[in-house]
């Protein structure tokens, strides 16, 4: 009788709950005996090994970082660098003459001779190519195209943007690689991007890398002795060197796709480069597809610096573009235009920095467009009236 309560005593209590909590507290007692044993007799301290252990899985884990980004870099440059091509100027021989400092003459035959000067990279299989206006500038030269395999090419054929500082050159070929195309409107500033161009008109297929570190950045492009001088705005600031030479080569991003051609490095400083937008690339190469060259462009011939909002409080001027230059027979210098005055209105638009400046104002125009102009002239307001000419040679 007795033993039957016993058992029914039992049956009703939960052997679970004392044994499983028993177990815990018995390994719990057995571990940190055990790391004591270690600690005392071997010198082995067991949180110290966890943590050493999760510090190597910390390095494998950076390493396998480090390796993917180099292994995105090897595989864009080797899989993009045959589209990218050199650039090479042939000028005309010259004679050049100069005085000594005793009084006497010296002269030396310049020119003959081909220089890389630049960059490019193709965009269609029958030889069409992609650079920047500035770097086939000179008309009475001669260009060639090489590529990565050592090929060269005569250029045949030339067509330039001077508003956007693009050009097509043509080249004879067959069965070229072009590269893809890739957008720019969604770009974000820190994305990583590589630049592959020919560095100091040196070294060919040179690679670099970096960010992107500014977006919307406005640059002078062009040069009053080229005919033309506007504001280029809307580019892409990038800290990947670029150099010069690196002028028309791609700026790639990781997937090997072109969101900007490199234009231009700031000088005096390092690590800030710009490169234009590859959307404005594609509606150039529309228009050129469409009609076989760049159309004429509007030009006003001014150069300028926009005065923000900000900068128009403190100096108690209104917005809008501050005349540096007028070019001499050029549409504002026609019409009246002169340095250090504001234009404030643009065809009855306000020029304002938020809205793209006085450069978007004017690319919207054609050749001939009458515009109404108001500067704002030793504290009053100036109407002017401007027919705009053409943009530089084409």
């Amino acid at each position: 009788m007795k033993r039957f309560k016993l058992i029914s005593i039992l049956n009703k209590i939960n052997i679970k709950k004392i044994i499983i909590p028993f177990v815990i507290l018995l390994l719990i007692a057995l571990a940190i005996i055990g790391g004591a044993i270690l600690d005392r007799t071997l010198g082995i301290k067991l949180l110290d090994k966890i943590k050493y252990f999760q510090k190597k899985t910390s390095v494998i884990n950076l390493d396998k970082n480090i390796l993917n980004e180099e292994s995105i870099v090897i595989s864009v440059t080797e899989e993009m660098s045959p589209s990218v091509v050199t650039v090479s100027v042939v000028a005309p021989k010259k004679r050049v003459f100069s005085i000594d400092p005793f009084g006497g003459f010296s002269q030396s035959i310049q020119g003959g001779e081909p220089q890389d000067i630049g960059t490019g990279f193709t965009v269609s299989e029958d030889g069409l190519i992609v650079t920047n206006k500035h770097v086939v500038s000179q008309k009475e030269a001669t260009y060639k195209v090489i590529t990565k395999d050592n090929k060269e090419y005569d250029v045949v054929s030339i067509s330039r943007d001077p508003s956007n500082d693009i050009a097509v050159i043509k080249i004879d070929a067959t069965g070229l690689k072009p590269l893809e195309l890739g957008e720019s409107d969604n770009l974000k500033v820190g994305q990583f991007v590589i630049a592959i161009g020919t560095a100091l008109g040196e070294f060919r297929h040179t690679v670099t890398t970096g960010v992107i570190s500014g977006l919307g950045r406005g640059i002078t492009a062009g040069s009053i002795y080229e005919g033309y001088v506007e504001e280029l705005n809307n580019v892409i600031q990038t800290d990947a060197a670029i150099n010069y030479g690196n002028s028309g080569g791609p700026l790639l991003n990781s997937l090997g796709q072109v969101i900007g051609v490199n234009v231009a490095i700031a000088s005096g400083v390092q690590n800030i480069g710009f490169a234009i937008p590859i959307n404005t690339v594609k509606t150039a190469l529309v228009q050129y597809e469409k009609d076989g060259k760049f159309t004429a462009r509007a030009f006003l011939g001014v150069k300028y610096q926009m005065i923000g909002l900000q900068t128009a409080i403190m100096n108690k001027v209104p917005q809008g573009a501050y005349v540096t230059e007028v070019i001499k027979g050029s549409s504002a210098d026609n019409a009246g235009v002169k340095v250090n005055d504001i234009i404030t209105k643009f065809d009855g638009k306000d020029v304002s920095e938020k809205d793209g400046g006085l450069s978007k104002l004017v690319s919207e125009k054609k050749v001939g467009d009458k515009i109404d102009i108001e500067v704002w002239r030793d504290e009053e307001n100036i109407k002017l009236t401007a027919t705009l000419s053409e943009s530089g040679d084409q």
